[in-house]
């Protein structure tokens, strides 16, 4: 294996279990130092492909826990406990809006994909982090919460929504015409 690769292997290694951590602290609010490691080892083993712990899993989840702290993404609470951090909130939406990809076929069908979000003013974080997540993706802003986005991309809306657990508050439309729209397809760099 040349050295690139080799790099480009332990680089997708060290975000995957930066994500793993960061994740498991997220799920749980607050997390003990003792919990990291089995919360965070499936990632691992998944990544690996192998179902044994070994010492060298633990020492990596160690080493990143302590990275992470360094970095200020995750924070001791005084009590033996991780927290995440508000840098480690922001870090972790930018692994996972990195996660989704949409497909871009050759030729465009002429249809816009519109979405449409309310979400509360107490869920103001969620609505940042779809903000962050559509904008990664490549959607451009509309208006006010209405993104928009030349190529069908309906899965993976779907699993937007799962995964932010928005339901019926994140709408998906296909828009056959919109008025004025050159300027929208010049954004895209559209015919």
């Amino acid at each position: 294996m040349g050295k690139l690769e080799n790099e480009a292997k332990i680089n997708k290694r060290n975000a995957t279990i930066k994500k793993a951590v960061l994740g498991a602290v997220a799920l749980a609010g607050v997390l003990s130092v003792a919990a990291i490691a089995p919360a965070v080892l499936p990632a691992i083993e998944q990544l690996q492909g192998k179902k044994r712990k070994s010492l060298y899993q633990r020492l990596a989840v160690d080493t990143a826990r302590r990275r992470l702290v360094d970095k200020g993404l995750i924070e001791y609470d005084g009590r033996g406990f991780l927290k995440l951090t508000r840098l480690g909130k922001e870090e972790l939406a930018k692994l996972e809006a990195s996660e989704y990809k949409i497909k871009i076929p050759k030729r465009w069908d002429e249809k816009w994909r519109v979405i449409i979000f309310d979400i509360k003013e107490e869920r103001r974080s969620l609505r940042s982090r779809i903000r962050r997540t559509v904008l990664a993706l490549g959607f451009r802003r509309l208006q006010d919460s209405v993104w928009i986005f030349p190529y069908d991309c309906e899965d993976l809306m779907t699993l937007l929504k799962a995964d932010f657990k928005i339901g019926k508050d994140l709408l998906y439309l296909i828009v056959e015409k919109i008025e004025n729209d050159k300027p929208i397809k010049d954004l895209f760099g559209l015919k």
